[in-house]
């Protein structure tokens, strides 16, 4: 999965089947359900309604199968934090107020963890996993690929997905002078590579790629030249090619799902 520039949704890159030696690759969309003026448990209760109500019969919606045989649409809840467990819960667990659970609505909610406690209230507030995000091992404990382990570890204990995410690189000094220190260096693709390598180290259901075009934080994966302005240098990926770390996901995404056929079996 690749989240977009805009945080707007998460792009899932399904593998489907090879023809002519070549993989074809079909493109459906989860939501990335951002922080807002107002969001609370109830705001986003009826931005569920009103996302599948919408969407929910389009071939590009996504919708994730369970290893019970559920199929269900698949939300993720960024700064998830920001609201209590408890509000959580009366939206996430089936006894809630005004819970989505056995609705028409119900869905696979998957919370944001960036701090260790955070772990213990995404169980509390009934959501179905966790995901890490930040593309800058070490920035949080949730994105520090040496916790990965333990956080998967806790998921599996308590029935939870553990979703870690993968990027290429991180720099934001652009629009965060003070950030310097979370900079982590592409490598030409081998920072990358650690972080995809770290992800299914730990065997998961999903991996997220953070990001597919987010130029500002220097996580982009899409293809680039060499570009210069009066007031930027954008990255490039010389001395390879433009499609460098499209070529990179896609060889990742074989290995992973070669691996997962495995770990299934």
């Amino acid at each position: 999965m690749l989240t977009d520039g805009c945080h707007l949704a998460v792009f899932l890159f399904k593998l489907t089947e090879q023809t002519l030696g070549e993989l074809q690759t079909v493109l459906q969309v989860a939501f990335h359900l951002q922080p807002y003026r107002g969001r609370s448990d109830h705001s986003v209760h009826d931005n569920i309604k009103y996302i599948i109500d919408r969407y929910g019969d389009h071939g590009a919606f996504y919708k994730f199968t369970s290893s019970t045989g559920n199929i269900l649409p698949l939300f993720y809840i960024y700064d998830s934090y920001l609201t209590s467990p408890e509000n959580w819960s009366d939206l996430l667990h089936p006894t809630g107020s005004h819970s989505l659970r056995g609705t028409a609505y119900d869905s696979v909610f998957i919370a944001l963890i960036v701090e260790e406690r955070h772990k213990h209230d995404i169980l509390a507030g009934g959501f179905d996993g966790m995901y890490t995000y930040f593309a800058s091992n070490g920035f949080s404990f949730g994105s520090s690929h040496q916790n990965w382990i333990a956080v998967k570890a806790f998921c599996d204990g308590n029935n939870l997905l553990f979703i870690p995410s993968a990027g290429p690189g991180y720099i934001d000094a652009a629009v965060r002078p003070w950030n310097n220190h979370n900079t982590r260096n592409r490598v030409n693709g081998r920072y990358y590579e650690t972080a995809l390598q770290a992800a299914l180290n730990v065997r998961p259901e999903i991996v997220t790629i953070t990001s597919f075009n987010e130029w500002h934080e220097g996580t982009q994966i899409e293809r680039a030249v060499p570009k210069k302005t009066v007031t930027r240098l954008y990255l490039d990926y010389q001395p390879h090619q433009p499609e460098h770390y499209l070529e990179l996901t896609r060889r990742w995404a074989e290995q992973f799902n070669k691996e997962k056929e495995t770990w299934l079996m």
